[in-house]
């Protein structure tokens, strides 16, 4: 087994994920390029190449994420960094007023609950170690101080997404366990447009500092281009 740490990055089959996952094998980390659909990873970490490798990986299913990490364990013999990168559910130009159960359940399904199916199934093997990073990638739109907000069931759920950021720092302090999560600005992606004014490493940068920070580094925060925002 290599000494190098292990990240799983979940939605790594392109955009902001494929850079994340990128950018943290420049690190010296092996990395788990995960997808809903093995193919898709595949051929993502193939493209990556060296210590990258693919992983079937579905948020939505709880089965899925399950074999994902013991998957992970059993080709990478570890798991330390956590990058849930996967979302979506984008309701841009949604009435607030209008917003169904099955608009919320959705949004949740991907954005919330998905990555907790993740955290959960990787938090004892990071505690085993005593060492780990966990990054939710969220956005802007679940904060207070966001002056905008027309995608109403994402941003309640990237607003949930924060807290629970939170919550798991409260619960992990004192444990090695760094958990943060971070907002990668209006990219170039296939939800984010060919209009926006980020590129896809632009977007990357921050979740790959917050994956590969110092053991005295912060905890419970939400970050923009590596400083706290206020939400």
């Amino acid at each position: 087994m290599s000494d190098a740490r292990v990240a799983v990055v979940t939605g790594a089959n392109r955009g902001i994920g494929l850079a994340i996952a990128h950018g943290l094998t420049q690190q010296g980390l092996r990395v788990a390029v995960a997808a809903r659909h093995l193919d898709d990873a595949t051929a993502a970490a193939a493209d990556i190449g060296g210590a990258a490798f693919p992983v079937q990986l579905d948020v939505t299913d709880a089965a899925s994420v399950t074999s994902a990490v013991q998957r992970v364990l059993d080709v990478a013999g570890g798991l330390h960094v956590v990058v849930n990168n996967a979302g979506g559910h984008y309701d841009d130009g949604a009435d607030a007023r209008t917003l169904t159960d099955d608009d919320l359940t959705d949004a949740f399904e991907v954005n919330t609950i998905g990555p907790m199916r993740v955290i959960r199934a990787a938090v004892p093997h990071l505690l085993a170690q005593g060492w780990g990073r966990i990054v939710n990638v969220s956005s802007r739109s679940g904060t207070f101080s966001a002056t905008w907000g027309t995608a109403p069931a994402y941003g309640v759920s990237k607003a949930a997404l924060n807290m629970l950021t939170l919550q798991l720092a409260k619960d992990l302090d004192g444990t090695g366990v760094l958990v943060n999560a971070c907002c990668p600005g209006w990219v170039r992606t296939r939800m984010g447009g060919d209009d926006a004014e980020r590129s896809v490493e632009e977007g990357a940068d921050t979740p790959i500092w917050l994956a590969t920070l110092p053991d005295a580094g912060p905890s419970g925060l939400l970050f923009g281009d590596r400083s706290v925002i206020d939400w």
